[in-house]
C-alpha cells in the first residue's frame, strides 16, 4: 500500500519509513473515524505505552547508575506522562496527518492534549511492530532528545514541595482557586492562584488545571526561596 504524501512527509519526521504503511494509518487512525475495516490506534496505544515505558526505564537506568528507585520513579513518570508524548506529538506535527471523525476535528481533536498523547504512543507501537524494539527505541532516544538529561527539574513535584515548605512552618497546605478559564472548549487556558495560609501567592496559566497549579505552585516556591535565600 502506498502512503499519501502527507504520511510520507511524516515518516521524514518521525525517522522511520515503514515497510508496513498499514501500521501508520492505523496509528493515526482515531476511534471516531474508526469502522470495521478502518481500525482506530487504541489497541496500539496500549503497547506503544508500555514500549515507551521500557525504553524510558532503560534509559533512566543507565543515565544514573547511582540514584535510587524513588529517585528514578518520578523521572520517569515526567518523561512518559500523557502531557510529554504530545510535546513530542507536536514537535513532530503528528496532529497534521490524524484521521478523525468530523465532529472530532470540529471541535479540534488535532490539538487536542490526550489525543495527541494518545497518538504519540500508537506511533511508538507501529514502528515496534513494524521493525522491532531497538528501531524503536532508537526513534524515542531521538524524538525525547535531551529531555532525558534536564528531567530532573521536571520531576519535581512543586505542589508536594510547596506544601512540605507550608508544613515545615506549621501552616496550612497551600489552596489552589481558579481565577479564569478562557479560550474555546478544545483549547482552554486555565489562570490558577496557589496561596499560603501567610497570604504568599502566586498565579499561571496552562491548557489544564493540572499543569496550571503545579506552575503557580513552581513559581511561588521560587519567590519563597529567593527569599529565604
Amino acid at each position: 500500500m502506498k502512503l499519501a504524501a502527507d504520511l510520507k512527509a511524516f515518516e521524514g519526521r518521525l525517522g522511520h519509513e515503514f515497510a508496513d504503511p498499514d501500521l501508520l494509518i492505523r496509528a493515526v487512525t482515531h476511534s471516531s473515524l474508526s469502522s470495521p475495516t478502518r481500525p482506530d490506534n487504541q489497541r496500539l496505544e496500549f503497547l506503544g505505552d508500555r514500549v515507551l515505558g521500557l525504553v524510558m526505564a532503560e534509559a533512566l537506568f543507565e543515565a544514573d547508575r547511582g540514584a535510587s528507585e524513588g529517585q528514578l520513579a518520578p523521572r520517569f513518570n515526567a518523561l512518559v506522562r500523557k502531557e510529554t508524548c504530545a510535546d513530542v506529538a507536536r514537535q513532530i506535527d503528528l496532529g497534521a496527518v490524524l484521521k478523525l471523525g468530523r465532529s472530532e476535528m470540529m471541535s479540534g481533536g488535532r490539538r487536542k492534549q490526550a489525543l495527541l498523547g494518545d497518538a504519540m504512543e500508537a506511533v511508538i507501537a507501529a514502528v515496534y511492530r513494524d521493525a522491532g524494539f531497538a528501531k524503536a527505541k532508537a526513534v524515542v532516544s531521538t524524538l525525547w532528545g535531551d529531555r532525558i538529561n534536564t528531567v530532573e527539574q521536571d520531576a519535581r513535584d512543586a505542589k508536594t514541595a510547596l506544601q512540605e515548605w507550608a508544613q515545615a512552618r506549621r501552616q496550612s497546605p497551600p489552596r489552589y482557586a481558579e481565577v479564569s478559564r478562557s479560550g474555546p472548549d478544545h483549547a482552554p487556558v486555565f489562570t490558577i492562584e496557589a496561596r499560603l495560609q501567610s497570604g504568599q501567592t502566586a498565579r499561571a496559566q496552562a491548557p489544564s488545571k493540572r499543569q496550571a497549579e503545579q506552575a503557580a505552585a513552581t513559581t511561588l516556591l521560587e519567590r519563597l526561596e529567593a527569599k529565604d535565600g
